[in-house]
């Protein structure tokens, strides 16, 4: 499963790292320390706490999209034999895609993941997304 550093976890919920570490000092969102000794939020709680935060209008931070790029994470995959849907919370916005249970499975689409919704008039792809590059590659917590 995907392990999300604060500073990640603080761009898919569309908020600063320090409110993230707020959150984690307070009990809200889980984080474990890795080999380094930096926190990381393990992917499948993040979706938990990314979907309860858009649950919650009062608790959710303003934020903007980039054009028609919405980074963020999979909260909730639905696959029957020839359709799935996949919704994407991306900071406050909650994306759903509708899409074949093939290109699921390719991109290897589940809860946790990162992925991208580009969305084209009325038409949104969703597209495998790697970790943003940081210093290091990685975003400092």
């Amino acid at each position: 499963m995907a392990m999300f550093r604060i500073g990640e976890a603080a761009e898919l919920l569309g908020v600063s790292a320090d409110t993230v570490r707020r959150w984690v000092d307070a009990g809200r969102l889980r984080a474990v320390r890795d080999e380094h000794g930096h926190r990381t939020v393990d992917g499948a709680d993040l979706a938990a706490f990314a979907r309860a935060q858009a649950a919650d209008p009062d608790e959710r931070a303003d934020a903007s999209s980039a054009r028609n790029r919405l980074r963020g994470i999979v909260v909730n995959v639905v696959k029957d034999t020839v359709m799935a849907q996949v919704d994407i919370q991306a900071g406050p916005f909650r994306i759903v895609s509708l899409m074949s249970r093939e290109a699921v499975d390719e991109l290897d689409l589940r809860v946790g993941s990162l992925a991208v919704a580009v969305i084209k008039s009325t038409t949104v792809v969703v597209e495998r997304a790697t970790p943003a590059a940081g210093p290091r590659g990685r975003h400092a917590s």
